[in-house]
């Protein structure tokens, strides 16, 4: 039997608060939440997404009052870049307040914060009054979920509840911008495009080093059908291998990143073999789909 689902924003915030674990919408994507602070809580959340321990988590909080309290220090850039983007489909990190527990930072001195832009996920974060950790409500390193439906066909009765917000209106995960050195980086392109953080903080860091994000893995974000990308103004793929299905996110990329997962698991609903992508150029939201599809094709 699949896990509760409904509209309850009240009975969603009671279960988290007593130690539960729900499955939450957001702007971006549906994300698997428990309190922060409670780390039997957040170790039901690893355990039934199947995510290494020290893949650290985003805390989802209502505010920039309330993400401040997380930080050791709030550097200016944070200020400015929470200012412009929050609530909204950003993620800052930044140094950890002492009582910031591991289990939510991987073990690193640094914590990724978020105000996500959803009533029902504002509601509910008013009413837990603490932060959430709310990576996606997915099997790690699979499809992310944009709708309830989703979220069931991955977890069913491994989840207390499934909040329904409908389908997200982004359809892609954050961007992740690192406050904590300087100049700032962007850790993974997402819904806020590259050129709007780099009009507000004017320098950014090339990204390099290893995974210490979310979504920084090689391979990720992965259907079951083979992913083959094409670029928008390169030459076409010739002969797919088996059951071929052809999508092309260069004509409208805000859309298709709004669909782009629902794509994939349709694909693999329908007995696809390989899926055929066409690139956007690599600006705004494009960029962040690039990622994401790359990804994907490097399978898991």
């Amino acid at each position: 039997m699949n896990s509760p689902v409904g509209t309850d924003v009240v009975e969603a915030a009671r279960l988290l608060s007593t130690g539960g674990v729900v499955a939450i919408p957001t702007e971006t994507v549906y994300g698997l939440a428990a309190v922060a602070r409670d780390a039997d809580a957040v170790r039901r959340v690893y355990t039934v997404k199947g995510r290494p321990l020290d893949h650290p988590l985003i805390v989802h909080v209502a505010s920039e009052e309330a993400a401040r309290e997380w930080a050791a220090t709030w550097p200016p850039v944070a200020d400015a870049l929470a200012e412009h983007f929050w609530p909204g489909p950003l993620t800052l990190i930044v140094e950890r307040a002492e009582f910031v527990p591991d289990h939510v930072t991987g073990g690193r001195s640094t914590v990724a914060l978020r105000v996500p832009d959803h009533p029902m996920a504002l509601e509910l974060l008013e009413r837990v009054a603490d932060g959430v950790a709310a990576p996606s409500a997915n099997r790690f390193g699979r499809v992310s979920p944009t709708t309830a439906e989703h979220v069931l066909n991955d977890l069913g009765n491994d989840v207390d509840y499934v909040l329904d917000g409908g389908s997200c209106d982004i359809g892609l995960e954050s961007t992740i911008v690192d406050c904590s050195v300087d100049p700032p980086q962007i850790l993974r392109p997402g819904g806020v495009a590259t050129e709007d953080i780099e009009a507000v903080v004017k320098t950014l860091a090339p990204t390099s080093g290893p995974s210490r994000a979310p979504g920084m893995l090689p391979g990720h974000y992965a259907p079951d059908c083979r992913v083959v990308l094409r670029e928008h103004d390169g030459p076409p793929v010739s002969g797919p291998s088996g059951r071929a299905r052809f999508l092309d996110a260069s004509v409208d990329p805000s859309s298709f990143a709004r669909t782009m997962y629902a794509n994939m698991r349709d694909a693999d609903r329908d007995g696809v073999e390989t899926l055929v992508i066409t690139l956007p150029a690599p600006r705004g939201i494009g960029l962040a789909i690039r990622d994401r599809l790359r990804k994907a094709a490097a399978g898991r």
